[in-house]
């Protein structure tokens, strides 16, 4: 007989997954990692303020019109940019956070998974999500921790002055993408945590008493 097991604990875990996921994903295409300072152009005989911004694979630059800042990827090429456009550093930044996004991806449809099945290759589905996890947020500090190194190459020179070196943003300040990554990081590691106590949960006493009532969909808090 299959059952359909749901927790108050499965259910945190499973949408704190998914939080983390579309954060890191957010953070990733986010054009505002570091921040230069304010600035105008003239155009149509306006004078429009934008403020220049770089990410880890994203980027903003002079408007083109009132209503249409300038947001694109770093380079078009992606990968195979030459350094100097898209410096390697970040190069290895988006590989490692776009693994972590894959594996976190991977672990929010095994999460869905666990409400039926709450075994898989004869191992518990919950520590195995709980491990991906963990790797993945190992992912996201490696990713993290390589942007800023960066900062002192001529890409970020352009934007921060050339005092601006690795760690050390100069003229700039950081960004809305920085943060969203580093709270994806660390809510990252909290869900793994949060994989044994979800595990327990849907494998309690109430939930074995439900089943021996002959229940096959088990909500509980």
């Amino acid at each position: 007989m299959q059952f359909f097991i749901v927790t108050a604990r499965s259910l945190i875990w499973m949408l704190l997954g998914l939080l983390c996921t579309m954060m890191m994903l957010s953070a990733l295409f986010n054009p505002s990692w570091i921040t230069g300072a304010p600035q105008s152009a003239y155009l149509d005989n306006q004078t429009i303020p934008y403020t220049p911004s770089l990410g880890v694979y994203a980027k903003c630059g002079k408007p083109v019109g009132k209503h249409h800042a300038i947001c694109t990827l770093m380079s078009a090429k992606g990968l195979s940019a030459d350094s100097t456009v898209y410096p390697g550093v970040w190069k290895a930044a988006t590989v490692f956070l776009a693994m972590g996004i894959v594996v976190m991806s991977l672990t929010v449809c095994t999460s869905l998974l666990s409400c039926c099945f709450q075994s898989l290759f004869k191992k518990s589905i919950f520590t195995l999500s709980g491990a991906a996890q963990c790797i993945a947020g190992i992912c996201f500090i490696l990713g993290v921790m390589l942007q800023p190194m960066a900062w002192g190459t001529e890409r970020a020179h352009r934007l921060c002055g050339r005092e601006s070196s690795a760690f050390y943003l100069g003229d700039c300040s950081i960004g809305l993408g920085l943060y969203l990554a580093i709270g994806g990081t660390i809510l990252t590691f909290l869900c793994a945590c949060l994989s044994i106590p979800a595990e327990k949960s849907t494998s309690s006493d109430k939930v074995q008493d439900k089943i021996y009532e002959g229940q096959t969909l088990i909500c509980l808090t």
